[in-house]
């Protein structure tokens, strides 16, 4: 005998700001995330349902936040903090957390001391960066090949590092550690 489900009932349930609050909570509980991304989340699972309640769906969301802000359970700032930390400990660039903090919907004033600690992890996070993927002075030879160069360096352009920190390391040669604590000397100066 075969094992078969029942059809899934794809009709729109009923949602109104009760079941939109307790979703707001599952969701924060769950997630780190930032008002803005709870706010289309909100939306999204709007958009899905059928509404029910007499106030706007789209206030009701904005109230929601509101009240998860409140609460204490969204801090954008901190979120960003958080974020950005993350993302330059991976080996990702300055430009990377810049785009995904506006993706985020950070706000530039929530965003300034995110950024900032990025760019004073620049260096660490491109060398991490090169340490991950083989590149450069972590190479196991070095490159001849002007198109194998090409394809590091647009790694590291779409890592979200800046082209001249790039150049730098990628002309370092694999195992030269005096120009690598050079490099990091330097960077400590500036």
């Amino acid at each position: 005998m075969a094992n078969r489900r029942a059809p899934s009932d794809r009709s729109r349930k009923p949602l109104g700001a009760a079941k939109l609050d307790e979703l707001a909570l599952a969701y924060v509980a769950r997630f780190a995330t930032s008002r803005a991304k709870l706010t289309r989340y909100l939306a999204r699972k709007v958009r899905e349902s059928d509404w029910i309640d007499d106030i706007d769906a789209m206030a009701a969301c904005e109230a929601v936040a509101d009240r998860m802000e409140r609460l204490r359970f969204l801090d954008d700032r901190q979120y960003a903090v958080m974020r950005a930390g993350a993302m330059t400990r991976r080996g990702l660039g300055v430009r990377r957390v810049k785009a995904q903090l506006y993706v985020d919907g950070i706000a530039p004033a929530d965003s300034g001391e995110a950024i900032e600690t990025a760019e004073g992890a620049a260096l660490a996070a491109a060398l991490g960066f090169a340490r991950r993927r083989r590149f450069g002075p972590f190479g196991a030879a070095a490159l001849a090949d002007p198109k194998l160069r090409e394809r590091q360096v647009a790694a590291f352009l779409r890592a979200g590092h800046a082209m001249t920190l790039t150049r730098r390391i990628l002309a370092i040669a694999p195992g030269d550690e005096a120009a690598l604590a050079a490099l990091d000397d330097e960077a400590g100066l500036d």
